[in-house]
């Protein structure tokens, strides 16, 4: 043997004494770090669904250790206690097929070999709950996933939907074009990044005694990257994207398309005050092919008290969730409850918020409208003042602006009277026309408004007590019994 070939042999025996040994070592650990990974997901999954109806688990059935590998099956058993909800639980059952490092055969295979801990191939298991889930996959898992878990605890994980067409009944039927989810965390899971991607997904519905309904998304892309506060929650960026999403519905089988909506959301925290910002936006509407507009709106908040808003969601979530008809239920509060709200509310005021509504822009064919609203807020020295002396304190500053175009108004009846089932052209034109000319006139009888050529126009602005409605400038005081006289309410005391 030739001293270069050697080396090599020496090199691939000892490489391979070491990832036995590594892989021994693994095998001994890979219990307790499943147990320990699971009862992060357990509370984490009970953080995600505080408040809501339904609650879930994460629970390890069994684990077959090996050398080089072990099997793994968990139950995830999920719960929605909502008056007139199934009573009994939904269970799903995975397999877990775990290539013990520090050098997993699927890594070396891909040029991958960076040593690792672990890497988790599972997938979803037949019972009677998912066979048709199963039979649509051609018996196929339809969700598997692979997760590699390096020795400094990271993750990079993958998730992949398979496609299917489904025939629920002979009303219903699913088509799903699959879905990959892809995320990578640190350890402990501090900074978290992710990303998904949908081709399509399609349901069609057709009840005996309607219309058929069909409704197709398309192109859609989700993506995250996000950081832990130091409170436990996630702060950094979302975003949603989808290509298009159309409803076909009505005994016309009308078509309302909607085309790049996107979605952004991010949030950011500096000690214990956060700030966020939320954009929503639709790039195209039509409907039956004519173009009906877009659409824009933009909201943000600053200055948070981030451990007053956890204390009244916990107060909201123990106390007033929806019920099965969504009203909310009718509860009191405990003097222990009550003094606690008012010293949350206390402490957000006296972060001086910012709330506002940067823009709300709807674009037709024929006319653009807009709104904005932003506001400041401020703790009072008393919330025992009288109400308007509590108003005064409390709020610092406030500034709306309206354009309503009424050509757009005319564009979005048009539209509504389709909806509705009309026809005929002329009558459209003529409800559309009727429409925006009662709203102008409306506007200016109710002397919110003025009307300026084919726009309907409203400001407010307040600060320092003084209200400027629509260039008149007058007391708060004033600006209330004006407002309680045109709308037959009781002047302020």
């Amino acid at each position: 043997m030739n001293k270069p070939l050697g080396v090599l042999v020496g090199i691939v025996v000892i490489a391979g004494v070491l990832n036995t040994a590594g892989a021994w070592y693994t095998g001994t650990k890979i219990e307790g770090e499943l147990k320990t990974s699971i009862e992060e997901a357990n509370k984490e999954m009970a953080a995600q669904l505080a408040g809501s109806a339904t609650h879930g688990s994460i629970e390890l059935v069994s684990i077959e250790t090996h050398l080089y590998s072990s099997t793994a099956h968990y139950r995830l058993t999920l719960q929605d206690d909502a008056e007139g909800s199934d009573p009994q639980p939904v269970e799903l059952l995975f397999v877990d097929h775990i290539e013990h490092g520090p050098l997993p055969w699927s890594r070396i295979k891909t040029f991958k070999w960076a040593p690792v801990m672990a890497v988790s191939n599972y997938a979803l298991e037949k019972t009677p709950f998912t066979e048709k889930w199963f039979a649509a996959t051609k018996d196929q898992a339809p969700l598997i996933g692979q997760v590699t878990l390096g020795y400094g605890r990271s993750v990079d994980g993958q998730l992949e939907l398979l496609p299917f067409d489904l025939t629920l009944d002979d009303k219903t039927r699913i088509s799903f074009s699959g879905l990959n989810l892809s995320a990578q965390t640190d350890e402990g899971a501090q900074h978290l990044k992710a990303k998904g991607y949908m081709d399509y997904l399609k349901l069609l519905a057709a009840p005996a005694d309607t219309a058929p309904v069909s409704i197709e998304l398309s192109g859609l892309t989700l993506a995250s990257d996000l950081n832990k506060s130091t409170y436990g929650f996630y702060l950094g960026q979302n975003v949603l994207e989808l290509s298009e999403a159309q409803l076909t519905s009505g005994a016309a089988q009308s078509v309302l398309k909607v085309k790049n909506f996107e979605y952004t959301g991010s949030a950011s925290a500096k000690d214990r005050l956060m700030s966020g910002r939320l954009t929503y936006s639709l790039g195209d509407v039509t409907f039956n092919d004519k173009p009906v507009g877009s659409a824009e709106m933009v909201m943000s908040a600053s200055n948070l008290d981030i451990p007053a808003m956890q204390s009244l969601l916990q107060i909201y979530q123990n106390k007033f969730q929806p019920q099965a008809d969504g009203t909310l239920p009718k509860v009191q509060l405990t003097p222990a409850e009550d003094t606690q709200v008012q010293a949350d509310v206390s402490t957000l005021l006296a972060a001086k918020p910012n709330l506002a509504l940067e823009k709300l822009n709807i674009k037709t064919t024929n006319g653009e409208s807009q709104l904005s609203i932003s506001s400041s807020l401020a703790q009072p020295a008393s919330f025992e003042l009288p109400p308007l002396d509590v108003v005064k304190q409390m709020l610092t500053s406030l500034d709306a602006k309206l354009q309503l175009s009424k050509p757009m108004i005319a564009d979005l009846a048009s539209v509504q009277a389709q909806l509705a089932g009309q026809t005929d052209p002329k009558q459209i034109a003529q409800v559309a026309n009727m429409t925006s000319e009662l709203a102008g006139v409306m506007a200016v009888q109710t002397g919110l408004a003025n009307v300026e050529g084919s726009n309907i126009l409203a400001s407010l602005n307040y600060a320092a007590g003084v209200v400027n409605f629509n260039g008149e400038k007058m007391s708060l005081e004033d600006f209330v019994t004006l407002m309680g006289t045109r709308f037959g309410g009781v002047a302020p005391q």
